[in-house]
This record gives C-alpha cells, sequence and structure tokens, in this order.
C-alpha cells in the first residue's frame, strides 16, 4: 500500500497478520496525515500520539503472537468529542462547559479498547451538538477537506472531516437529527446511522444513536462488529444479533427489491437540483439493476418539523438558561439566540404538543417505510455550504430547515446511512439517503454497498498541498 493512513481497515489487518505492515506504522503514517491537514481542517480536539503508539506497540506484539484480540486489533480510530473516553474532557463543543476528565469510558470507546483498535483522538464537534456545522466556541472552526471554505456539517463535524483527509479508516459520531448522515454527504464518505439501540450510548435520549464513519461501506460493517450489542448503561440497547456484518454485505442483487424515492419532503428547505440529479440518478441505477422504484409523495407535514424544532429548542433552552451570565457569553451567540429566542415563553401544552407531533412524525415515517423495502433520497437538500455559518439557512429563528430529509428516521429509530454518489459541477461531494425496516441495519449496509458498486467512478480523496490554505482554525470563534 502506499500510505498506511489511506489503507482500509481489511487492508491493515491483512498486512498486520503477514508482518508486512506493523500497528506503529500504521499510527505513526496517520499522525502524520494529522500534522498535514490539521492547520488547514481543524478536525481534531484531542491528538493522543504517545498512548496511541504505546497502544500500536502493544497490538504490535499480539499480531507477531498470532494473538489480535479482533480484525480490528491495532487499526486506528478516531471519536468524537462527546464520546466519553476516560481521562479525556468532554466538553460537548461549547467554552461553556469546563474540561472535566472523565472516570470511564462510554461504551462506544470501550468497546473500540477491547478490540484492540489504536485510538489516536478526538474529533471535533459544535456547541452542544446544535448546529449542523463545523462552528465551535470550544474548538474553532472544522473545515471540508475538498473545499477549505466549506462547511464540513455537523454535528460530526471533526469525524467527517478527519475521514475524508484520510486520518485512517474508522470514525465513530453520534447522530440525533441527522449528526453522521449529513457530514457524510458533505464529504463525501459513509456514514450509518443505526437502528436506534444498535450501538448503545451513554447517556442514552430519544432519537440520539453513534454510528461508523468511513471511506467505504465494508470498513463500517467490520466497525459495527465491534461496537454492537447491549450495554445496561443504555436502557434502549437492543439484545445482542448473532450477525457477522461484513460478511453480510456482499453479494445483494438490487433485482425485484421495492425502493421508494423520496425526492422532496415537502417541509423544509427546498432540493438543489444537482442534489436531487444525485438522488434520480441512484434510483435510475437500481431500476437498470432490476428493482423497482416509485416515485413517492412525502409523509412529512411542516407542523411534524416544527415539533422537532419546538423539542430541540425547549431542550437546549433548559440548559442554557440555568447558566449565569458570564458563562452562556461563552456560548456562539447564534446558539444561545437559537434557543432562548422563543424557548422561553413556551407553555407546557405547546412542548407537550411538540412532542404529540413528534410521535405523529414517527407513526407517519414507519407507515410509510412499511410499503417498501427501502428508500431512498436525498441526504441533504444542499450542498456544501459557507465553512463559517452556524448554520445554513444563517439564520437562528430558522436554524435546522435542512435537517427535514434525516431528523424522521431518528425519531422513528430506523437505520438509515448516507453513500456518496457522485460530485457537483464544483466538484462538492453528494451523497444519497439509503434507509431500511426498523432494526434492519446489515440490510441498510448491504443495499449502501450495492450503491457503492453501481456508482460512477470517484474522484480521488483530497490532498492538503491540494487546497488553499484558510484562515487559523485554532482560534476560538
Amino acid at each position: 500500500m502506499s500510505r498506511p493512513s489511506d489503507a482500509s481497515s481489511e487492508e491493515l489487518a491483512a498486512a498486520f497478520a503477514t508482518g508486512d505492515l506493523s500497528p506503529v506504522e500504521a499510527a505513526q503514517s496517520v499522525l502524520d496525515r494529522i500534522d498535514a491537514w490539521e492547520p488547514k481542517i481543524n478536525a481534531m480536539f484531542l491528538v493522543h500520539r504517545e498512548s496511541a503508539l504505546a497502544a500500536a506497540r502493544e497490538s504490535e506484539k499480539r499480531w507477531k503472537r498470532g494473538e489480535p484480540r479482533s480484525p480490528l486489533d491495532g487499526v486506528p480510530i478516531t471519536i468524537k468529542e462527546n464520546i466519553y473516553t476516560r481521562g479525556d474532557p468532554a466538553p460537548i463543543g461549547t467554552s461553556a462547559n469546563p474540561d472535566v476528565l472523565q472516570p470511564l469510558d462510554a461504551p462506544v470507546a470501550a468497546r473500540v479498547r477491547e478490540a484492540g483498535c489504536v485510538i489516536v483522538g478526538k474529533t471535533t464537534m459544535p456547541d452542544y451538538g446544535m448546529l449542523s456545522s463545523g462552528m465551535s466556541s470550544r474548538h474553532g472552526v472544522t473545515r471540508n477537506p475538498w473545499r477549505l471554505d466549506r462547511n464540513p456539517s455537523g454535528s460530526s463535524s471533526g469525524a467527517g472531516a478527519a475521514c475524508a483527509a484520510g486520518y485512517g479508516p474508522l470514525h465513530v459520531g453520534t447522530d440525533i437529527g441527522g449528526s453522521v448522515r449529513l457530514p457524510a454527504t458533505h464529504c463525501g464518505i459513509f456514514g450509518l446511522k443505526p437502528s436506534q439501540g444498535r450501538v448503545p450510548v451513554y447517556p442514552p435520549y430519544l432519537g440520539r444513536v453513534a454510528g461508523p464513519m468511513t471511506r467505504s461501506v465494508r470498513d463500517a460493517a467490520l466497525l459495527m462488529n465491534v461496537l454492537t450489542g447491549p450495554d445496561v448503561r443504555d436502557f434502549m440497547s437492543l439484545p445482542a444479533q448473532a450477525m457477522e456484518y461484513r460478511m453480510a454485505v456482499d453479494g445483494l442483487s438490487p433485482k425485484a427489491l421495492r425502493i421508494a424515492l423520496l425526492l422532496d419532503m415537502k417541509a423544509g428547505l427546498p432540493v438543489d437540483p444537482e442534489v436531487r440529479a444525485a438522488a434520480e440518478a441512484a434510483a435510475q441505477a437500481l431500476r437498470t439493476a432490476g428493482a423497482y422504484v416509485d416515485v413517492v409523495e412525502s409523509f412529512l407535514t411542516e407542523e411534524m418539523l416544527e415539533g422537532v424544532f419546538t423539542f430541540f429548542e425547549a431542550r437546549s433552552f433548559n440548559e442554557v438558561s440555568v447558566l449565569d451570565e458570564p458563562t452562556r457569553s461563552r456560548i456562539l451567540p447564534f446558539i444561545v439566540e437559537w434557543c432562548t429566542w422563543r424557548a422561553g415563553d413556551f407553555s407546557g401544552s405547546q412542548v407537550m404538543g411538540a412532542l404529540t407531533q413528534i410521535m405523529a412524525m414517527r407513526d407517519a415515517a414507519t407507515r410509510f417505510a412499511a410499503d417498501y423495502d427501502f428508500v431512498i433520497s436525498p441526504t441533504s437538500p444542499l450542498l456544501p455550504y459557507d465553512a463559517q455559518v452556524e448554520s445554513p439557512t444563517r439564520d437562528p429563528h430558522n436554524a435546522l430547515a435542512h435537517i427535514a430529509f434525516t431528523v424522521p428516521w431518528n425519531m422513528s429509530e430506523h437505520p438509515a446511512a448516507s453513500v456518496n454518489w457522485g460530485f457537483s459541477r464544483e466538484g462538492l461531494p453528494i451523497g444519497v439517503q439509503v434507509v431500511g425496516q426498523r432494526f434492519d441495519d446489515i440490510g441498510v449496509l448491504r443495499l449502501s454497498r450495492a450503491l457503492e458498486i453501481l456508482r460512477p467512478e470517484q474522484q480521488p480523496w483530497p490532498e492538503p498541498e491540494q487546497v488553499a490554505s484558510g484562515p487559523s482554525q485554532f482560534e476560538p470563534v
């Protein structure tokens, strides 16, 4: 392989097994890649150089003994900042929170450590995971490796940028309204939002999941082998499933599959013509491969989407309203305005009405998806937008209008993924969303893999020397 940091998990494991490459060399290659990219994209909150190399040396010993902990032993991985890792702070993207060291690993971190993965560091996110942007009062501006003046989206902004930049094959983000899939589409990678509870999270919350962000479906499947299974700390975690994810993803024929093509949610922002064209092209490829594809009308209403907005604003207002003014002033002003401009006046009836609309969204999404094997749609209605905005709308009073394609599947608990299909006229990535039946994570992975095979030739991954330098990323916003 030309550069270990660009190798897949399977390629790395094969090289570790034969001794052609050591986990130490792989970790050092990723650290070198981070050094080359970070002044431009600022995807990392913490880089654990010494501990990563130490973990790689231990992995090297296990491979030499023929006793790897798993097929991912020694493979480099990054973890999103809000997924607790012992000994690290987790300020949740905001300068308003202190850097308190976490005493224990969250379930995701514990499992990748048990599998022998080499944690090279923690990736950036925006304040409180709100909103879908790379802007953070704590971390500064995270930029898109494809174009530095463009946003990687969020809230798993650093994970998306790190994956596209080649910080190793494996990355884990979290998603409560699109936070894995939106960075995936804007950074040209694969991102899976598993079924609610498939990958245990801590602390658990309505709609919140953790999922793999990788350059390929196969790498995501390998990581799912490690991440899945119940954990008592997540009261929504699902029972263990006897499934070898990697072995199951190949070989799906689209022939005779019933697929819904959802091109317009009829709520939120309008769909960019290039984004629509990509979804239509993916659907046509599936038709050509033998699938039955129906263009369908949206199940979503403006009232349902507004219910999500109200609920998220009320939730964030509860956190921000108890802060004293000096602490609140350290949060991005856009975020403060977004969650306080009206939420302080919400009545109990309004908040309960919002929750009722979320339940109506859940019901409508489940009924809609039940008639098909899969749903295909744009992941985001937009192409990558300005790097230095907190929301593509630039309006704190309408900050989440771009999540209409993604958030229903968080509320309904369906697995959903974004797989890159092609590129815009300007060379920016465009992803397509794949939604499966509830609990059919493997089906989503399989159809995503089929789309990888059917899609047009992909552009080479971006290189740091090929993009113009932007302003310093390391100053607070």
